[in-house]
């Protein structure tokens, strides 16, 4: 089990879920299924209009699913890239910050997603 605490100036108080593992779930997919309204579009990790910002509340033991080429082009045309975090990611298998939560699949930590509410802002 992960806990996953969702959390946006356009919700009354933050939202702490719990998310089963073995589902391969997207965090867009946990969202929805408890009612937490990040905005989304197209759901296929090109517009970049569910961007959130990850943070991992393990500490060291990141376990964050790697970003797919979409979710890389994306991040890059929109600024929330840098040449620093890919190269981590690139290296040392670590997630950047900034995510799609349509392409960021559940692991088993627990996380803080924070979004605006508004399509493309974290």
């Amino acid at each position: 089990m992960a806990t996953i605490y969702f959390s946006s100036p356009i919700m009354s108080k933050n939202k702490k879920v719990s998310a089963v593992v073995g589902k391969r779930d997207t965090l867009l997919a946990v969202a929805k299924e408890n009612n937490v309204k990040i905005p989304f579009e197209c759901q296929d990790g090109e517009c970049g209009s569910c961007l959130i910002k990850v943070t991992h509340l393990d500490g060291d033991h990141i376990k964050g699913v790697m970003l797919t080429d979409k979710e890389r082009e994306v991040l890059k045309s929109i600024g929330k890239l840098s040449k620093q975090e890919e190269e981590r990611a690139n290296v040392k298998d670590l997630p950047p910050s900034f995510r799609l939560a349509c392409q960021t699949v559940v692991t088993d930590e627990d996380l803080l997603v924070q979004f605006t509410g508004e399509p493309g802002g974290a």
